[in-house]
């Protein structure tokens, strides 16, 4: 029996793998500097693209060092029910359609919601 064998050894807990020849992949080290002074080194692959700003341990963001802060992207502001709303119709239309629905519940016209009971 060979001493390679499976039996007796804990799968999962110990690898049969070696290091022998394993080279890591080449890596740089950015720095960054946040506006508290503390600073932070992440490794990354040199064929990676550096990210200009990274969260700080303080949550405040961090400059990489000789670094330019990126400038600021453009948000766009979200879209609520009344800008749908007015895409849909105009405020004169809408006007119409609240004396018209206004008109009909003062006449007693509109049909009203039953209640469910428990």
């Amino acid at each position: 029996m060979s001493d390679k064998s499976l039996r007796g050894t804990r799968l999962g807990a110990q690898s049969l793998e070696s290091d022998e020849g394993v080279e890591p992949a080449a890596r740089r080290v950015a720095e960054y500097h946040c506006p508290q002074g503390h600073i932070t080194k992440v490794p990354f692959s040199v064929e990676a693209d550096v990210p200009a700003l990274w969260e700080c341990k303080c949550g405040a963001e961090a400059l990489l060092m000789d670094g330019e802060r990126p400038l600021p992207k453009a948000v766009k502001p979200a879209r609520t029910h009344w800008d749908m709303l007015l895409e849909r119709r105009t405020v004169a239309d809408l006007e119409i359609l609240l004396d018209e629905r206004l008109a009909l519940l003062r006449a007693a016209q509109l049909p009203r919601k039953v209640k469910r009971s428990a």
